[in-house]
C-alpha cells in the first residue's frame, strides 16, 4: 500500500507538470471538482508571491493553485476521489 508521503509526492509531481482536475470530498461532506495546478508557468505572479515556502510539510494535505477561484486552496489526500490531467 502506498504511503501518504509517496502519494503526496506523486500528486504534487503531476500538479507541478500539468493542469489537473481533482475531485475530492470537502470537510463539509460535499463533493468538489477543482481545476488546479502547481505548474509555475500557469501560476499568476500573485500566486508566486503569496505562497510561503517556509511551511512545514504535512503529507496529509496538499496546497494547490485553484484556477477557477484564482486562489490557493488545499485538500486532504484521504478525501481525493480522482486526479485527472487536463489537456
Amino acid at each position: 500500500m502506498e504511503s501518504n508521503q509517496q502519494r503526496w509526492q506523486d500528486m504534487r509531481e503531476q500538479l507541478a507538470n500539468n493542469l489537473c482536475e481533482v475531485t475530492f470530498t470537502k470537510v463539509d461532506g460535499s463533493l468538489r471538482t477543482m481545476p488546479c495546478t502547481l505548474k509555475r508557468e500557469l501560476l499568476p505572479e500573485v500566486a508566486l508571491t503569496e505562497h510561503h515556502r517556509t511551511k512545514v510539510v504535512n503529507y496529509d494535505v496538499l496546497s494547490v493553485w485553484c484556477t477557477d477561484r484564482q486562489a490557493w486552496r488545499s485538500f486532504r489526500l484521504d478525501n481525493v476521489k480522482s486526479l485527472v490531467v487536463l489537456p
